[in-house]
């Protein structure tokens, strides 16, 4: 990051791809999109702008937690060179960028599509219940972050109009709340491994077992929960016969979120971009995922041959 202009630094452009909750419902509505005629330009489009305007307004809450905890910052081997809390951005900055950046982009995404507007100013409503306090309540700050993003994912389903799966939005909520707990665990172990003692964690996540046990909850969890909606009927009404093949990805699944852990206890770090450019074998399970999951939407007579195997339950 030393290369990286400050105010570039302080927006987090490598935590962006946790905009990816975006897009499943537009993934998981092609073959069914493509089934009806619908056009698929225009709902990518609109998807991106949805993207967009997640990107832009989480950053603009970044710069409000970071000038809010410049001081705590300092404290931390990794976050003290923040660019507030190293002092490359002033705290003044910081709140000018906060206060900008979500209200713009409320605006223009209620004027592309007034249901995204109305999700993405809930989600800039729960992130100042974040900044005011919630993430120093025990527990309910790892549920707020994975609330926003399951925000992300019913804002992609607004967007392109298309309705979402509660099993899918159960599965984003239990995967980023497992990601919460993961970025807890890496704070926690990268203070520890660096004997810096003047830091405490804001919602008092100090015991490593608990956060172990926080993290085998929420991954279960989402396992469970993948394999619900890959079996769910609406998966069956969005992907078509064969929709129930999603069930073989599942060891996939199990292997990130593992190594995701593994990460955590060795105080890596928690970003999911660093992750895959760091731990090949990550990178080989997310890369068999999304050939898998590519294979199961892109090719219909795969999903027909596995209709023919599987036995499903009578609808």
């Amino acid at each position: 990051m030393t290369n990286t202009p400050p105010i570039l630094h302080l927006l987090r452009p490598a935590d962006w791809v946790k905009n990816v909750f975006v897009l499943p419902a537009l993934v998981f509505s092609l073959p069914r999109m493509v089934e009806d005629g619908v056009e698929i330009v225009p709902a990518l489009w609109a998807t991106l702008a949805a993207v967009a305007g997640f990107c832009a307004t989480a950053s603009g809450f970044y710069a409000i937690n970071d000038a809010l905890d410049a001081e705590s910052d300092r404290q931390h081997p990794v976050k003290c060179r923040r660019p507030i809390a190293s002092g490359e951005i002033s705290v003044r900055m910081g709140l000018v960028m906060g206060v900008l950046l979500p209200p713009l982009s409320i605006l223009a995404a209620y004027s592309i599509d007034a249901g995204l507007g109305w999700i993405l100013l809930t989600y800039g409503m729960l992130q100042v219940l974040y900044n005011l306090g919630l993430k120093r309540c025990h527990g309910l700050d790892v549920m707020a972050l994975a609330g926003g993003f399951t925000l992300r994912a019913a804002g992609g389903a607004a967007v392109i109009d298309r309705p979402i799966s509660v099993w899918l939005l159960l599965e984003v909520f239990f995967l980023t709340l497992f990601l919460a707990f993961i970025k807890r665990q890496c704070d926690l172990q990268t203070a520890k491994n660096n004997n810096a003692k003047g830091w405490k964690s804001p919602a008092g996540y100090h015991d490593e077992h608990e956060l172990d046990w926080g993290t085998g909850l929420a991954g279960g969890l989402a396992v469970v929960v993948f394999v619900m909606y890959a079996t769910s009927g609406h998966a069956r009404e969005v992907l078509g016969p064969g929709s129930e093949g999603l069930v073989f990805l599942t060891p996939f699944v199990i292997s990130a979120l593992l190594r995701f852990h593994r990460r955590a206890r060795e105080g890596a770090s928690d970003s999911p971009l660093a992750a895959l450019l760091e731990d090949r074998i990550m990178l080989l399970s997310a890369g068999s995922f999304g050939l898998g999951l590519v294979g199961l939407l892109a090719f219909p007579d795969l999903r027909e041959a596995l209709d023919g195997i599987l036995m499903t339950s009578p609808e």
